[in-house]
């Protein structure tokens, strides 16, 4: 939500929108009254989205804690500025728990809850939400294609990379092919038979002789 342009001046009740500038003055609008005149630099103007609360930890932004209160009331109103401080307390530790409660003020709780209340009766503070929406989706439509395109091109770059790492691994070696066995021949076996009758014609010889 942006609070540019809303601002407060000291001594005068009230919140007022910054119609235009000149060089030595500025020309505003009551958010109430719609009544313009001029502000001078002898004026203490406070601009709303310079004002941010302490907390234990960093301060927070004036314009997120409206809108946490904007949550918590569902757009209603919130409490009364004019309750005791005990109520400011105990409402804004609802909003902010970790606000710091040496550092703010009562007189800082009943500022918020005047504002807010103005904000809020107005019609101002939900047309600021409804800006803010507007340009929260607008935004998220803008980066789906981004997100889309982001997407494939990293889908791109791991499959180039899956196949250079492919490249680089080293080829395995084919294992080297079996030599044949040869096969040796045996001797023929000579018959008993065979054998047997070259015996008994050698004999047969021998007498003979």
């Amino acid at each position: 939500m942006n609070l540019t342009g809303i601002i407060s001046i000291s001594g005068k009740p009230g919140l007022y929108k910054v119609v235009s500038q000149s060089k030595n003055s500025l020309i505003v609008e009551g958010l109430t009254d719609k009544k313009r005149f001029p502000a001078f630099s002898a004026d203490k103007v406070s601009a709303l989205d310079d004002i941010s609360m302490y907390t234990t930890e960093e301060d927070v932004p004036l314009a997120e804690i409206i809108r946490k209160i904007w949550d918590k009331e569902k757009g209603g109103r919130c409490v009364d500025a004019k309750e005791e401080a005990n109520a400011h307390h105990k409402y804004f530790a609802e909003i902010l728990p970790n606000y710091d409660r040496e550092r703010v003020y009562n007189s800082d709780l009943k500022k918020l809850f005047s504002w807010y209340n103005l904000l809020q009766e107005t019609g101002t503070l939900k047309n600021l939400i409804e800006e803010a929406e507007k340009a929260a989706a607008a935004e998220k439509e803008e980066a789906k294609p981004k997100k889309k395109a982001a997407k494939e091109e990293k889908a791109t770059e791991e499959k180039a990379e899956v196949k250079e790492s492919k490249a680089k691994e080293p080829k395995a070696k084919k294992p080297a092919a079996e030599k044949k066995e040869v096969k040796k021949t045996a001797a023929p076996k000579v018959k008993a038979e065979s054998k047997a009758k070259t015996t008994v014609r050698t004999a047969s010889m021998k007498r003979g002789a």
